[in-house]
């Protein structure tokens, strides 16, 4: 059994504690909060667990093989350096830092100890994301054409990171794990309307070389609730709707097609096909089940984790450049 422990519970660390609880690979011993009425809310749900506000606490018990940090995003960096250089195995909430130089050298340092760190990109352990993944690699879609992905809703506001750093990593993750490469350039806009100079609405475009584009759309103003991702190819196009309760996968056999004689390419002769829609099974396994046993797999067995500190490098790397966009008013940054 692997020793654990749960660093803040707010939002997701009781997600956090059930989940690696219940794993057949770990142990939660402890919970570590600053909030003394959450470490009392812990120990009422699960009395096994140990409630303590001193990190350093945590760092010192060398039964305490893994920690899970699901602190707010400016602390993690801190936190998790900590971790590492203390000699335990890291599990990180999404984005993995704010600063790509801080996600840099997490992964260098995991690396030098032979650490496992990885992040909590929840979605890229969801069934249907990995239905999406094992679609794309089939190569039933073809080549890709276009990733179209939208993600809003109204709220929940947050106070350190406007909603690219809030709801884009959750998509940016998923086409990482579906591509496993940083785009060559992106542009991004943003609007901030609550007075706080906070980007409550953004735009980002990823170019990924070689025709393939991908669009987000994060909100934190929309009047509903839009959990959608469409993947375009030449040959078949997906959708993942996460809101649908039954069917959140369909690949359409619809597109265009061009005649093979050069003439009539640049004729722009174009044919419209219009074949079935599949929708395929998916099941109804936990994301975040998954994911506690993959880490412990990866701490028992040496493994390279799906979402690793490489990703999550990735992905922070993405954040910062469409920060730097949105300020310089939409301008191409280059990675």
């Amino acid at each position: 059994m692997i020793e654990m422990a749960v660093v803040g519970y707010g939002y997701w660390g009781p997600n956090l504690v059930r989940n690696f609880s219940e794993c057949d690979d770990t142990r939660v011993s402890v919970v570590c909060d600053a909030d003394a009425t959450r470490l009392a809310r812990a120990r009422k749900r699960f009395p096994s667990v140990e409630g303590v506000t001193d990190f350093d606490e945590v760092l010192r018990r060398p039964a305490i093989q893994a920690v899970a940090i699901a602190t707010p995003v400016r602390t993690h960096y801190e936190l998790a350096r900590r971790a590492l250089e203390a000699g335990k195995h890291v599990l990180v909430e999404k984005p993995l830092t704010m600063r790509v130089d801080h996600a840099e050298e997490l992964v260098a340092l995991a690396k030098k100890n032979g650490l496992v760190l990885m992040v909590d990109h929840i979605f890229v352990y969801s069934p249907p994301v990995l239905k999406m993944k094992e679609i794309v690699d089939s190569g039933k879609l073809g080549k890709l054409f276009f990733i179209d992905s939208v993600r809003i809703n109204l709220g929940l506001f947050q106070h350190d990171v406007n909603v690219v750093w809030d709801l884009a990593p959750h998509d940016l993750s998923i086409v990482d794990f579906l591509l496993g490469k940083l785009p060559r350039a992106l542009s991004a806009v943003g609007g901030a309307h609550a007075g706080n100079e906070i980007e409550d609405v953004a735009y980002l475009n990823l170019d990924y070389g070689d025709g393939l584009i991908a669009n987000f759309h994060v909100n934190w103003l929309s009047p509903v609730k839009v959990r959608q991702m469409i993947v375009g190819g030449s040959d078949r196009s997906l959708i993942y709707n996460d809101m649908d309760p039954s069917e959140k996968i369909k690949v359409y056999d619809r597109g265009i097609n061009l005649g093979e004689d050069p003439e009539k390419r640049r004729q722009v002769l174009i044919s419209y096909r219009s074949g079935d829609v599949w929708a395929p099974n998916i099941s109804n396994a936990e994301p975040l089940a998954r994911l506690a046993a993959h880490f412990a797999d990866c701490i028992t067995h040496g493994k390279t984790p799906v979402s690793g500190g490489e990703s999550g490098l990735r992905i922070v790397k993405i954040l910062d450049a469409a920060q730097r966009s949105i300020k310089a008013q939409g301008g191409r940054v280059m990675l």
